[in-house]
């Protein structure tokens, strides 16, 4: 099995270390992410805050529509901006954080799908990661340096683009480098060393700020707890960084993982086609009567009803928490007075959460049942952003300076309680048959909201007037998401001992 299987041992066990060779591909990949979302949204209101064009159209719909000038003042946002009343920036930082998402929902399938049918000396998988990774490390290190060395919007808006779409093109081949190298039984074992290896690029790409920041003011004698410190003369850095830990992500990828030569095989393939079309055409029928079976055995009302109001339910928790990891440097920056460097590190706390939660969360759905389990996620949750937000209304400074550590740490372990029980349930109410099918709906829901999600919440604070509103915004969407969840009536996992009975009797 070990020569076969890169990630596999002769004797049928995981190759740990393979594995972990194996996981550079992701963990490149992962940095790069855990970077983009808290400094391009500093990035962006920078650019757009200073951009004529922005201001100009701002003013434009503030002399079309006065209304919502008074309506943002009695909200409490300042109106005496440049424009003369709203801002559309948080709008524009919202539409351009999409961009990431639409890409991926349009690119990725079809790139994965054009590796499938790759063949080459390095594999199927592995020219997507060594052509991809360096170009995407190019242009993410470029960014930082058109958006604030030029300080060109139209340029550093081309960049993005640019890197969003070279990104997509290699994630979904480096996600299904490890399943190719690894025999079915082992892929769980095997995918858990792989987001292990994700949640270390992510890590990093949280914590690289900090590292920058520290050797910049070592080697500089800034300070960067300064009122006047410029925390975005380390951007530039930062990325670089991350740009460094791709290419050698990649190099490992490159020297270190065997994927077999898919040439090989493609002779070997070529010479079945003959025998593969006369055996599908043998098939043809059985499939069309199997089609036919399978169309009648349609889910019940209760089941589409259930399937329904969960991915509705699903849709609404991801508006809430990719809000949080989309906007929530400006929060820190606007309310908490952090640098993006500071921001990161809270974010850090949160994923730490969510990491320690992960196991914990597979057993309480397992003894208590997914829709208790992911209920109850649900309402720690909402108290713990509740408590955040009651304590800062009321102006105790001291003990909301605290509760908003307690709404990332507790929040961080109930987002993990919600998400690993959910996409078992929706796969529980489609049944063993249709898999594929309803992974595909929860994929949807998700993909949905984050894309949905940034242009919302960026509505939200442009008529709010502070990214104080995000506390309000998120405990909304996981009321919304809970009570969709209460309707949920179908998706818990059937005793093994019911199975067995059930088996017993067909048989009889």
């Amino acid at each position: 099995m070990g020569s076969k299987y890169f990630c596999a041992k002769d004797n049928g066990k995981l190759n740990y270390w393979h594995t972990i060779l194996t996981g550079f591909g992701f963990l490149a990949s992962s940095i790069a992410w855990a970077i983009y979302d808290p400094y391009i949204t500093k990035i962006l209101n920078k650019l757009l805050n200073e951009s004529a064009m922005i201001t100009s159209w701002s003013s434009k719909l503030n002399e079309l529509f006065p209304a919502l000038a008074k309506f943002a003042e009695a909200n409490g946002e300042n109106v005496g901006t440049a424009a003369g009343g709203i801002t559309l920036v948080p709008l524009f930082i919202g539409i351009i954080m999409t961009f990431d998402n639409i890409f991926g929902v349009i690119f990725q399938p079809a790139f994965g799908k054009l590796s499938d049918n790759t063949h080459s000396r390095f594999g199927k998988r592995r020219p997507y990661v060594i052509y991809g990774a360096p170009v995407s490390a190019i242009l993410f290190a470029l960014i930082p340096i058109v958006a604030i060395k030029v300080g060109s919007l139209p340029l550093t808006m081309l960049f993005v683009i640019m890197f969003v779409f070279v990104m997509s093109l290699w994630r979904a081949p480096v996600v299904a480098l490890m399943p190719d190298l690894t025999p079915n039984e082992l892929r769980s074992e095997g995918n858990a060393v792989i987001n292990l290896m994700g949640g270390i690029g992510g890590a990093l790409g949280l914590v690289a700020g900090t590292i920058v920041t520290v050797i910049y003011c070592a080697v500089t004698g800034a300070n960067s707890k300064a009122a006047d410190w410029d925390e975005y003369v380390t951007f530039p850095y930062v990325f670089l960084l991350g740009s460094v830990i791709m290419v050698i992500g990649m190099l490992v990828v490159l020297f270190f993982v065997k994927e077999p030569d898919s040439r090989i095989k493609l002779k070997a393939e070529q010479n079945q086609i003959a025998d593969e079309k006369a055996r599908r055409e043998a098939e043809k029928k059985a499939i069309k009567e199997e089609k036919a079976k399978r169309k009648a055995e349609k889910l019940t009302k209760g089941e589409r009803i259930s399937l329904i109001f969960m991915l509705a339910g699903l849709f609404f928790l991801f508006c809430g928490t990719n809000a949080i990891s989309t906007f929530f440097a400006l929060f820190a920056a606007e309310v908490l007075h952090k640098t993006t460097a500071q921001a990161t590190v809270m974010t850090t706390a949160f994923a730490a959460a969510s990491a320690v939660a992960a196991i914990p969360a597979g057993y309480l759905g397992k003894k208590f049942g997914r829709k208790k389990t992911i209920l109850g996620g649900l309402f720690i949750f909402i108290a713990a952003f509740g408590a955040y937000l009651l304590t800062q209304n009321l102006g105790i400074d001291a003990l909301s300076g605290a509760l908003i550590w307690v709404a990332l740490i507790v929040g961080g372990a109930a987002n993990m309680f919600i998400t690993v029980n959910t996409l078992p349930l929706v796969l529980e109410i489609g049944g063993m048959d249709k898999v594929g099918t309803f992974t595909g709906y929860y994929y949807t829901a998700t993909f949905s909201a984050q894309i949905a999600t940034p242009i919302i919440y960026g509505i939200v604070r442009m008529f709010t007037g502070t990214y104080m509103s995000l506390f309000y915004y998120c405990p909304i969407a996981f009321i919304l998401s809970l009570l969709c969840i209460l309707v949920v009536k179908h998706g818990e996992a059937i005793p093994q001992d019911v199975i067995d009975k059930i088996e017993e009797e067909n048989a009889d």
